[in-house]
């Protein structure tokens, strides 16, 4: 593993005094500039000459560069840099005074209010049709211009990497051998876009190749640039980050823009930051964005530029071009002539390179229902052989040579194998083999199992495409039991989710349950800790058939036959007549989520986006056949919603549920309370339908609506290092009731009246990898005790809503 990594990342290394080379050139006309000077702490170390160039020896890592009539850089230094200086001008002196007061120019803030404000219709998007199709390629090598700089010492001192003594040499040697002829990784992918305001989105993946893969990773190909997606500059959320001012305009295609500089508000030392770190361009009729570049603080630490093309009367995405300094590489060590090493040491940059082309603008298409159907995305070919079609221009020697080398490397380091487990973390998996495990399995805890350890596993495709046997087995500590279920999945066809499902089980449920069929992995995780408090639990032993199908990418339904016998494990009693029993019923859940994009895999259709709305429903119905005891009919419904306005994101939850009929406890509904009494201080991981301060497994109704609101305020601040916050109010409620609490003879309340509790989240508390929420109880069921009314509560930042 630890070879294989190597491979894939390379590390930073330490380093004295280096030959230094450095061409410095105008920004406006890319001409060379004479006698610019390079310092190091203040010292002048030398003067370009006539062709911009000078050649120097310092151990500074970054060195600054004045020239007469442009603006001071900051450059962190490779063995051969080039730098542009940007000319300074009376506008940009005009507005010097602004940028020493750190505001923002108020002419600069309204354009990007009116750019933001009208981003939808400028979109695509606001189209009834269109289609268009691209090419994108990323790599990871050393930079562009260093490189026979790079081949050149490596040619020289080849015997000199062979004996160095150094514990990790030999993987640094097989990594300076990939770059002297190659690059260290190469994707390339071309896709269609087709979109119709009356079928929606559809994503065909053209063709695709990666280095070292034998295999595609439908999960890794699927994923998408930012190219619908408003850019964080425009954001109205993100007018804290960033210093905006207005400082000219400008002819572009035949039409005028207007020209906006920024900075990040951390640039704060005049020596040691660009006073810019980008500038925007603004089309001056319609608001639409033009072009956006973004420039890390040392220009040579990266650069991101994305261009718009004005077509149908829409600002469609033609090209974008990303560069980001991963790490630096070493070259010329000798540890048995350390007096030597100084002269002979050289730095070169490794950086993640990312071009993507738009083209084929087409609107309106013609509207084929068939061109739409089946998931978001469509995989046509995987294998590389249709990309020349699509490339802007040939692969050059050296791209050519990355397949060759990276993809004979992916068989000796079975760099397949790693990238499917990891891979497999997305849908909540391990992958070993034929085996698909379940990551959500292994440890979980509640009240009345304590910790309870599981192995969770299903033969996936390579053991057959259509049919998957399960099984499952869990030990709970707490109760000295053991659990287990086995099954079997029967597909019916290859192109998206749909088969049969046998099972038999033998295990235990928290009463109350709210059901989480096909819940999203995400939303299982974020609900781990809903019984953390609840003891009341009941087993479950019985068989089940059901059958799943997804109708289309956005609607799924699924059926089940289930019959089961049923134990209260807790002292209980329902209507005189015990706590067991049997029970057949069928459940019916439903599914829909319009927006959200998926993939088809080997594996089963994968999420790759979840957006909303979404609406989860079951509709469960027990009847007095084949020994059923019970003849209830059961109903609940979860709505999802997610929007954002000028004033910030808005996050709904609504759920409720409601029973008709006679049934036992365990089939009513509890409300999600995450609090003890017994604890001096309420502190809990966040749950999904859950309540921070209220007392888990006491309280029960037949029916009852819920609420969950967030609101994140439309502002983000600076945080430690390089992060940023935010914060969040929340709202949560529930109210309901019982018609019969006689029935069940067992100690517990109903909820009649509203609950409630307000909270504020902390997000990336401390740029941590949590957010911290704090919770207060309020209305009718508020007490005297603080503590009781109070909670804490940590939530994993990846959950998000």
């Amino acid at each position: 593993m630890k070879k294989s990594l190597s491979f894939i990342f390379l590390w930073a290394f330490i380093f004295g005094f280096s030959q230094s080379k450095i061409t410095v050139f105008n920004e406006a006309d890319n001409a060379p500039i004479h006698n610019a000077a390079i310092l190091c702490n203040g010292k002048v170390l030398g003067k370009t000459n006539t062709a911009g160039f000078l050649e120097f020896k310092t151990k500074c890592k970054d060195v600054q560069i004045e020239a007469s009539g442009f603006y001071k850089e900051s450059v962190f230094l490779e063995n051969t840099t080039q730098i542009f200086l940007t000319p300074t001008s009376s506008k940009t002196f005009a507005i010097e005074t602004v940028i020493l007061e750190d505001k923002s120019d108020p002419r600069a803030l309204e354009i990007l209010r009116k750019a933001d404000q009208l981003f939808k219709s400028n979109s695509p998007e606001s189209l009834d049709s269109y289609a268009y199709k691209s090419y994108e390629k990323i790599s990871l090598d050393i930079d562009q211009d260093s490189i026979s700089a790079f081949n050149n010492l490596f040619a020289n001192n080849l015997g000199l990497f062979k004996n160095n003594k150094k514990e990790d040499s030999a993987n640094d040697i097989s990594a300076k051998r990939i770059f002297a002829n190659s690059k260290l990784f190469l994707w390339e992918r071309a896709q269609e876009f087709l979109y119709s305001k009356k079928y929606g989105e559809k994503i065909n993946i053209l063709d695709n190749r990666i280095s070292g893969l034998k295999q595609p990773i439908y999960e890794m190909i699927a994923v998408q640039s930012n190219r619908n997606k408003i850019p964080s500059q425009i954001k109205q959320e993100n007018r804290g980050l960033y210093r905006f001012f207005l400082t000219d305009s400008i002819e572009i295609d035949g039409r005028q823009n207007y020209v906006i500089r920024f900075r990040e508000v951390n640039y704060k030392k005049p020596m040691k930051r660009r006073k810019f770190s980008g500038v925007i361009y603004i089309d001056t009729e319609t608001y639409g964005i033009k072009k956006i570049e973004s420039i890390s603080k040392e220009k040579n630490e990266g650069n991101i530029t994305s261009i718009w093309m004005y077509f149908n009367n829409k600002w469609f995405l033609s090209e974008e071009s990303i560069k980001l300094r991963m790490s630096r590489m070493m070259m010329g060590q000798d540890d048995e002539n350390p007096e030597k090493e100084k002269e002979k040491k050289s730095s070169f940059g490794t950086y993640v390179y990312l071009n993507s082309k738009y083209f084929n603008y087409i609107s309106p298409i013609e509207e084929n229902p068939k061109d739409f159907k089946g998931y978001t995305f469509s995989v046509k070919n995987t294998d590389g052989s249709t990309l020349h079609l699509y490339r802007p221009e040939p692969l050059s020697l050296r791209e050519s040579h990355t397949y060759k080398t990276i993809d004979s490397l992916g068989k000796v380091y079975q760099i397949d194998r790693t990238a499917r487990i990891l891979t497999g973390l997305i849908n909540g998996q391990v992958r070993v083999g034929s085996f698909d495990f379940d990551i959500g399995e292994i440890v979980n805890y509640n009240l009345y199992e304590g910790f309870r350890l599981g192995l969770k596993g299903k033969l996936n495709e390579n053991f057959d495409p259509y049919f998957s046997p399960e099984y499952y087995f869990a030990y709970g500590l707490g109760d000295d039991k053991f659990k287990y279920g086995i099954g079997i999945d029967m597909k019916t066809t290859l192109e998206k989710n749909s088969y049969f499902r046998l099972e038999y089980y033998d295990d235990v449920n928290s009463s109350g349950e709210f059901y989480r069929r096909l819940w999203t992995f995400r939303m299982r995780m974020m609900n781990y800790g809903n019984n953390i408090n609840n003891d009341k639990y009941y087993r479950y032993k019985g068989a089940s058939l059901s059958y799943l199908n997804d109708i289309n990418n956005g609607l799924t339904l699924a059926f089940a036959t289930r019959r089961n016998s049923e134990e209260a494990l807790f002292d209980y009693n329902f209507r005189g007549k015990g706590g067991s029993f049997e029970n057949f019923n069928t459940l019916v859940t439903l599914k829909y989520s319009p927006n959200s994009t998926n993939i088809m895999t080997p594996q089963g259709k994968s999420l790759i986006d979840q957006k909303y709305p979404e609406l989860y429903f079951n509709y469960e119905q027990s009847m007095k056949i084949f020994g059923g005891d019970f003849n209830y009919t059961r109903f609940d419904a979860l709505f999802v919603h997610n929007f954002k306005t000028r004033l910030g994101t808005t996050g709904v939850r609504l759920y409720g549920g409601f029973l008709l009929g006679e049934a036992p406890i365990w089939k009513n509904f509890t409300t999600n309370g995450l609090a003890s009494p017994s604890r001096d201080i309420n502190f809990n991981l966040t749950s999904y339908l859950g309540f921070a301060t209220l007392e888990g497994g006491k309280y029960y109704n037949d029916k009852f609506i819920a609420y969950y609101f967030t609101h994140k305020l439309p502002f983000y601040f600076k945080s430690i290092g390089q992060n940023v916050t935010s914060f969040d109010f929340v709202l949560r409620g529930t109210i309901g009731d019982m018609k019969h609490p006689e029935y069940h003879d067992y100690r517990f309340q109903k909820l009649d009246h509203l609950y409630q509790e307000v909270g504020l989240e902390w997000n990336n508390f401390l740029s941590s990898y949590f957010n911290l929420g704090l919770f207060y109880r309020v209305g009718y069921y508020t007490t005297t005790n603080f503590k009781q009314n109070f909670a804490i509560q940590f939530k994993l930042k990846l959950l998000e809503f």
